[in-house]
């Protein structure tokens, strides 16, 4: 398996090579950063000032040939499911695709001082929990497991990066997951 990071629209490459570390050492993979971005143009939806993320996710899907390899779309696009406000970012259930969005990961959204290194870790968890529906994990109900359900940042500053046992295995491929689907 391997992890590939594809930029959807500008990010900052720096920024996915440190979190194509976090992702290595977390799914015991290697982990690409693709130079060619992804224009997202096409979800954007005027009215709400947002970008589809399920459109995204679609198309991040057509390209990808199936096998075991997982894509991780990164954005600074504001992301929306038509049902909520926002999401942090959305994922096929054991599907080869998930986004993430930044734009909420920074503490100046919420009119705070920058703080890059919270804003990293909060990338760092947002994509291991969009990565471990890929693999069939839902939300977890223990609040300190990554894949724990994250709807406001402070809920997600509060849970950990890694995952409880019963979700690591199965990532591991110790335990079946659930039939394939999508989840934020």
């Amino acid at each position: 398996m391997r992890i590939d990071l594809q930029p959807v629209g500008a990010v900052d490459l720096e920024a996915l090579d440190r979190l194509s570390a976090v992702l290595a050492r977390t799914f015991g993979t290697s982990v690409r950063v693709r130079t060619r971005t992804l224009d997202a143009g096409f979800a954007y939806d005027a009215a709400r000032k947002q970008w589809y993320s399920t459109a995204i996710l679609a198309k991040l899907a057509e390209a990808e040939g199936g096998g075991n390899n997982r894509v991780l779309g990164v954005t600074e696009a504001d992301l929306f499911v038509p049902i909520l406000t926002f999401v942090f970012g959305e994922a096929q259930v054991q599907g080869p695709c998930a986004l993430v969005s930044r734009h909420r990961l920074y503490e100046e959204f919420y009119g705070l001082p920058a703080n890059q290194t919270l804003a990293e870790e909060r990338l760092a968890k947002e994509s291991v929990h969009e990565l471990g529906h890929t693999f069939g994990l839902a939300h977890c109900d223990d609040w300190r497991c990554v894949m724990a359900s994250s709807h406001a940042v402070d809920r997600l500053d509060l849970k950990t990066a890694e995952f409880c046992a019963p979700c690591l295995e199965v990532v591991s491929g110790a335990r079946p997951a659930r039939p394939a689907g999508q989840v934020r």
